[in-house]
């Protein structure tokens, strides 16, 4: 694996990845991006994590794709373009399609691409020192692979405002345009992402992965008689599970559901 994308699992679950070329402020390259969406992938099928937090190596979040790297494409046949292309796309599209949860933890310069990763989470937490930029439109290219993301983070009208402008805003305003959650003074951010873990693990790990299939389907549907069918299916099937009575079970009898205590705080056999 690319030492340009780090990784690691805790006793809890927790794993992280860290976008690790802070030389370049952890602009991708395809190699990078190889990385990512192989150690996504990997991350998804192992049982024991529980969530995954991404950040960047450094002071800066990511500073989207190596201008370099563009600067070479301009030589490269349409057919590599396209390939080049589609592999960050695919990295895009695995971020986002991940069932388990996935947590931004934003520090410093978030620029192009950088923007669109944060967007592809689940919940992005960012330092208040934060900035923001949708900048491909100032080197004459356009944000099209990360702007499914971004469109349905900020919305039609906000993407039309700093994706033809390429402005630079704040992290004030990227909360105030729905691109971050919450924001927080940089020495508190770890612990925040910290709590916002243990609220995703007080949630029903199979709830969790349903919610997630049923956010984007329900987003894109009319508020019509076929989804309103759907969504009365859903829970009548999620009602009978066995993690959906522990949890209402759990409800009544006031106890915590089976799969809230994380493993590192669980408590250890005694020995004999």
């Amino acid at each position: 694996m690319s030492n340009k994308v780090l990784s690691h699992i805790d006793a809890d679950g927790n794993a992280t990845i860290v976008l690790n070329r802070p030389e370049v402020h952890n602009a991708f390259d395809p190699e990078m991006v190889e990385a990512l969406t192989a150690t996504l992938t990997k991350l998804e099928s192992n049982p024991k994590v529980r969530a995954i937090v991404l950040t960047g190596s450094g002071t800066n979040f990511c500073a989207g794709a190596d201008i370099e790297h563009m600067k070479k494409s301009a030589k490269f046949s349409r057919a590599q373009n396209l390939e080049s292309a589609r592999a960050t796309a695919l990295m895009m599209h695995t971020l986002y399609k991940l069932e388990k949860p996935s947590v931004a933890c934003v520090r410093g310069a978030v620029r192009g691409g950088g923007v669109g990763l944060v967007a592809a989470c689940d919940i992005a937490i960012a330092e208040r020192g934060a900035t923001f930029r949708l900048s491909e439109v100032k080197l004459g290219i356009i944000p099209a692979m990360i702007s499914p993301y971004v469109i349905a983070a900020i919305g039609e009208h906000m993407a039309h405002r700093y994706m033809l402008s390429g402005e630079e805003f704040d992290s004030a305003e990227a909360y105030r345009i729905g691109l971050v959650h919450d924001i927080c003074e940089e020495p508190e951010l770890n612990a925040n992402v910290g709590r916002m873990l243990a609220h995703l693990y007080s949630s029903g790990p199979n709830a969790v992965v349903a919610i997630k299939r049923l956010i984007p389907e329900v987003a894109c549907s009319d508020i019509d008689e076929s989804i309103v069918e759907k969504t009365a299916q859903r829970i009548a099937e999620i009602r009978t599970t066995a993690e959906a009575q522990e949890g209402l079970s759990a409800f009544l009898e006031k106890r915590k559901a089976a799969w809230v205590e994380p493993a590192s705080q669980k408590a250890k056999p005694k020995k004999k």
